[in-house]
């Protein structure tokens, strides 16, 4: 599959590996994904930067997420609902194990990250969007749609700054 990526799509995915590397993480998650979407001048970071989504931004919401052992905002308020509220857990959780005690711990030294399920599904959903738009190359917008459609953390994050997946493939169509 990789074979079809473009230059810019292989260098995102590399420097994804690149940025787990660097913080010590057990496995590359889409997290790392946008962030290396944003290190690179693509369409795709292009996009971002015009929404306010900056590499600040989003180590900044996943930390809130992070914190939470992984709960996005709409799994928090489905708990909300249910009458626990996650912050309070949160709360008395740090106070008696440390600030960051449900955030998974750092990797031990590995010759090479692997990849976590979330961000294989999101690479198999990459291929998906280029089929879907009948291009035959894969590139680096492909992988900014499938984690805007994917749900989960870096949804929320896109979301957030106004870009949902619809409004993604509207601005792409308009951009091409």
């Amino acid at each position: 599959m990789f074979e079809r990526f473009t230059r810019q799509a292989r260098e995102v995915v590399t420097g994804a590996v690149e940025q787990a590397e660097r913080e010590g993480a057990r496995r590359v998650g889409a997290k790392h994904m946008l962030l290396a979407l944003l290190g690179r001048e693509t369409r795709s970071s292009a996009l971002l930067a015009e929404a306010g989504v900056t590499r600040e931004v989003v180590a900044e919401a996943f930390d809130v997420i992070t914190r939470r052992g992984g709960l996005t905002d709409a799994e928090a308020d489905a708990l909300r609902s249910l009458g626990i509220d996650v912050d309070t857990v949160v709360e008395h959780v740090e106070r008696e194990h440390g600030t960051g005690a449900l955030s998974e711990p750092r990797a031990a030294r590995l010759a090479r990250v692997p990849f976590a399920d979330e961000t294989k599904d999101l690479l198999s959903a990459t291929l998906h969007q280029a089929l879907d738009n009948r291009d035959r190359r894969i590139g680096d917008e492909h992988m900014l749609l499938a984690l805007a459609a994917g749900g989960g953390a870096a949804a929320q994050v896109l979301a957030a700054h106004g870009l949902t997946y619809a409004q993604l493939r509207a601005r792409l169509a308009k951009a091409a």
